[in-house]
């Protein structure tokens, strides 16, 4: 089994301090060698390599050196065409968690799942997030807030799709995501006049 130099860690010596949802009290001590790492994907492989590698650490057993594999997502609110949905938006594209603690077999798994071009770390050595790291992004995960995806930036060209400025179109001159508004300046009898409308009643020209 041909590993490059470095790549495999046979022992993690930093105790990770991160309390993991599954963990519950009573139960046995937290193996120090198990910790997150990040993998580099094909770009729109994401799901396709979690699928592939949580099949393969079934098919290998390796249940006992690779835990959890995680693709981190949040919701995001989209204004389309007038109509708000709510969509799973991949925080950090191109990229996948895996909880694992690391050697030359779980190294050799992971590495060789097909659309999986290789792990986040210095050179050829793999190398795990900080505590810090993993809290914050599974604060992220866990927060349920969807979060407002904005099409535009000030100084865009509109158009207004509803209301009684319907079919106008104005130039973007301030967004106010915590109201959901966007305020445009339309040109009214040669005059630019603010008008303030809401994110669902404007759309890119």
């Amino acid at each position: 089994m041909a590993v490059p130099a470095g790549a495999a860690v046979t022992e993690e010596r930093q105790v990770s301090t991160v309390e993991e949802p599954a963990e519950a009290a009573g139960t046995a001590p937290r193996d120090p060698r198990r910790r997150w790492y990040v993998i580099h994907t094909y770009s729109g492989y994401e799901n396709k390599v979690k699928t592939n590698l949580e099949k393969r650490v079934q098919s290998m057993g390796m249940q006992e050196k690779i835990f959890q594999v995680l693709i981190p997502t949040e919701d995001e609110i989209e204004i389309k065409e007038g109509k708000r949905r709510i969509a799973k938006k991949k925080i950090y594209p191109g990229y996948v968690l895996v909880e694992m603690i690391l050697d030359d077999d779980s190294w050799y798994v992971v590495r060789n799942t097909p659309g999986v071009t290789g792990f986040v770390g210095a050179g050829n050595r793999p190398v795990p997030l900080e505590d810090e790291e993993v809290r914050a992004i599974l604060g992220q995960v866990k927060d349920e807030t969807p979060k407002l995806r904005i099409h535009y930036h000030k100084g865009d060209t509109v158009r207004i799709t509803s209301g009684p400025f319907q079919e106008f179109t104005g130039v973007v001159d301030e967004i106010l995501p915590e109201k959901e508004k966007v305020r445009v300046l339309v040109s009214i009898f040669g005059r630019e006049t603010p008008v303030e409308l809401d994110f669902t009643q404007v759309e890119r020209t």
